[in-house]
């Protein structure tokens, strides 16, 4: 903000200071909010109650399991499978009337790259009740399910 100081000439100052004026005009604002009361009225609406369908859909507990050893194989709810074969199972259980839910477990030290290829494959079949488990044994850095340190694991 620009102040001028006058003239150096003797004449007095011919422009008023609005800096108290706009401070006292900031402590107004702030005590006209401070007392404003605080709105503790309250409006009561009669809301309708919901009522539960009376046709509810008996969810499937199916559950399809993918498991990745550590062998590089690909199991279906135990049984293996290649990676086509899994194509086409997944497909099968997306037929189904109520889609069962889609389970992926990779063990501890199976693949990165088959667990990316079965991932692509699962993304690309359309299924939508996906999944991981398996993940709590994982939970501390550096120690397995089996307390195996895999900085110190040899195959």
């Amino acid at each position: 903000m620009a102040m001028s100081g006058g003239k150096d000439d003797g004449s007095p100052m011919m422009e008023m200071n609005t800096t108290p004026l706009i401070d006292v005009m900031l402590v107004l604002l702030i005590m006209f909010i401070i007392t404003i009361p605080v709105a503790t009225h309250a409006v009561n609406i009669d809301l309708p109650q919901s009522t539960p369908p009376t046709d509810q859909v008996v969810v499937n507990p199916i559950k399809n399991k993918v498991v990745l050893t550590q062998t590089d194989e690909i199991l279906w709810n135990g049984t293996p499978l290649s990676q086509g074969q899994l194509l086409n199972v997944i497909q099968q259980s997306l037929a189904l009337p109520v889609e069962p839910e889609l389970q992926f477990q990779p063990e501890e030290f199976a693949s990165y790259e088959l667990s990316a290829q079965v991932l692509k494959i699962i993304n690309g079949s359309g299924a939508t009740k996906f999944g991981f488990v398996g993940n709590e044994q994982f939970r501390e850095f550096g120690a397995g399910p089996a307390g195996v340190n895999p900085t110190t694991h040899t195959e």
